[in-house]
């Protein structure tokens, strides 16, 4: 039995778009209340009813959490130009060594516009 597991999470992060045309709005300081979903999939093992616990995928979250929440994003290393394309991928990078099975990272930076990303 295949199964695919998610975990949400939150942060709170300012920001600003150095690369979008001169005049748009997201090129000012700005924030968002960003949401995350984290996705594995795989094999759901026989002898103990599931495929994976969620505390590891906590586990591997919090230091990124820590580093983000209620930061600035452009300050920190690789999200320069922090949009939520780049952000999937720096999360990508730095999850994927410890969360065996990502298959999706979902990043929400408003309640309608997101961004969806599976490693390619």
């Amino acid at each position: 039995m295949r199964v695919r597991l998610t975990k949400d999470f939150r942060f709170e992060s300012a920001q600003t778009l150095p690369k979008v045309p001169a005049g748009h709005k997201c090129g000012q300081l700005h924030g968002h209340s960003f949401k995350i979903e984290i996705s594995v999939e795989g094999e759901v093992d026989p002898a103990t009813g599931w495929f994976y616990d969620h505390a590891e995928i906590s586990r591997a979250m919090k230091p990124l959490l820590a580093q983000l929440d209620h930061a600035y994003l452009n300050a920190i290393p690789g999200l320069e130009n922090p949009t939520i394309e780049l952000m999937a991928a720096w999360f990508w990078q730095r999850l994927q060594p410890h969360c065996p099975g990502l298959c999706e990272i979902v990043i929400h930076e408003t309640p309608t516009a997101r961004c969806i990303y599976r490693g390619d």
